[in-house]
């Protein structure tokens, strides 16, 4: 008997080859058959920083802002903070030119402590607290998103001089994406829905408050979108919004922020948002919607946050054990999970891993990528290729990982929250330190 007839999952042939769909521009094999990303291995991250770690390519965030910036040479390019919300980051994008969105005060405070300035930040949230719009208000910042009609009661009370705000609305566009991103739809707690009551009542509620300047209208319409038609759609419902505010109120709103959401590969194959087919329909879009509506052509904003991390970001991780279910899968434990990389249990996303410290170039096996947590959900990655002769010990790599790991990730089963650790130019350093049990620990005061 043959060990492929023991374990099917075995086939043959060379390994893949790094997909510059979803690594970082700069990534390759070293002589050593290691992968290096900006000129560092990644197996000797793992062995000074230990696994699971975050590995961020400086030089692909900032060459991302740039690809927008071209694309969108009129546009202000907003970068939505919550998808990797550090302070090292807050610094690249800013010099890059982007303007930072927050939607907390936690991110409001990295923000100002990076030295962004105040009125290229941007509040977004359909909870904001008492204490986060003191503080948005006190640090001066350049527009906040209204959300409902208490927060237009609660802002006009605590602002004491001028303050810009965009109204943000749901203009009705379903992208057909998970449930839990979906925020275009007119059922949902973003926003109020276009061409509403609501609406109507929160237009004229703010242009009554003396200290609340309506500058214009923001829309979000969902996460992961390839099909730049949407936002051409939500261009001429937003126009139209627009131009019925000239007529009732008199007044001509100038700001549209089309928010973001624009779609990045996680694996071979997927698709992406194609810059310059969006940049194409959004154009065309406000040539035809201003046109028809007459009105004069507004100031465009977008919203990137995955698109601009996303691939930045690798996950090390070390195997901690290789485990063959008769009649079923191949386990490979690694030891991280759900708690550095929640998306997977949370909207079913999809990785490709790697070995990371070897070239391999035997047979591979069709195996399972299992947690080390204690959910039978933990499950990082499916159906992957890895080689036959993995070993306990070796430093896998999962790419595309920038966004929305390090900001999801928890403290789950009480493991730390895994370092961020940036490359460029053949050289390595810690953005972000390993969360400990001692700092664990210290939050624990009720003992």
């Amino acid at each position: 008997m043959t060990l492929l007839e023991i374990f099917p999952s075995l086939r043959s042939g060379m390994p893949s080859r790094l997909d510059s769909a979803v690594w970082p521009r700069e990534t390759h094999y070293d002589d050593a058959g290691r992968i290096t990303i900006g000129g560092v291995a990644l197996a000797d991250i793992a062995d000074q920083y230990g696994t699971p770690t975050y590995v961020l390519d400086e030089d692909e965030v900032r060459e991302r802002c740039r690809a927008y910036r071209k694309a969108f040479p009129e546009a202000e390019i907003i970068y939505a903070a919550k998808a990797l919300m550090i302070r090292a980051v807050a610094d690249w994008v800013t010099q890059e030119g982007l303007s930072v969105d927050v939607c907390s005060g936690g991110e409001l405070a990295i923000a100002l402590s990076a030295g962004v300035d105040p009125k290229r930040i941007i509040m977004h949230g359909n909870g904001k607290s008492f204490d986060e719009l003191e503080a948005a208000l006190a640090a001066g910042i350049g527009r906040i998103v209204v959300d409902s009609l208490a927060e237009i009661t609660l802002l006009s009370a605590l602002a004491t001089r001028e303050q810009k705000v965009l109204l943000r609305l749901t203009p009705g566009i379903d992208v057909h994406g998970h449930p839990a991103v979906r925020t275009g739809v007119t059922d949902q707690k973003f926003g109020f829905p276009i061409d509403s009551e609501a609406a109507t009542e929160a237009v004229a509620r703010i242009l009554r408050q003396p200290r609340l300047k309506l500058v214009g209208f923001h829309c979000h319409l969902g996460s992961q979108i390839n099909d730049p038609d949407y936002y051409g759609e939500a261009v001429r419902r937003m126009i139209a919004e627009m131009a019925r505010v000239r007529v009732e109120h008199g007044v001509i709103l100038t700001d549209l922020d089309l928010g973001g959401g624009h779609a990045v590969a996680y694996r071979g194959g997927d698709p992406a948002m194609n810059l310059t087919d969006l940049s194409a329909i959004i154009e065309d879009a406000l040539d035809s919607a201003c046109a028809r509506w007459h009105f004069p052509r507004p100031s465009i904003a977008l919203e990137p946050g995955r698109a601009i991390v996303a691939r930045a970001g690798v996950t090390l991780y070390r195997v901690l054990g290789v485990k063959h279910i008769d009649g079923g899968h191949t386990y490979v434990t690694v030891d991280g999970g759900m708690s550095d990389n929640p998306r997977v249990a949370l909207y079913g996303a999809q990785y490709s891993v790697v070995v990371a410290n070897r070239h391999p170039t035997g047979m591979q096996m069709t195996v399972n990528v299992a947690g080390r947590f204690c959910e039978s959900g933990d499950i990082l990655a499916t159906d992957v290729q890895l080689p036959i002769d993995l070993r306990p010990g070796e430093v896998l790599a999962m790419p595309c990982t920038g966004a929305y790991h390090h900001s999801l990730a928890s403290a789950y089963n009480s493991v730390g929250r895994p370092p961020i650790v940036a490359v460029r130019h053949g050289q390595c350093r810690e953005l972000v330190r390993r969360e400990t049990t001692a700092d664990l620990l210290s939050r624990d005061i009720g003992w």
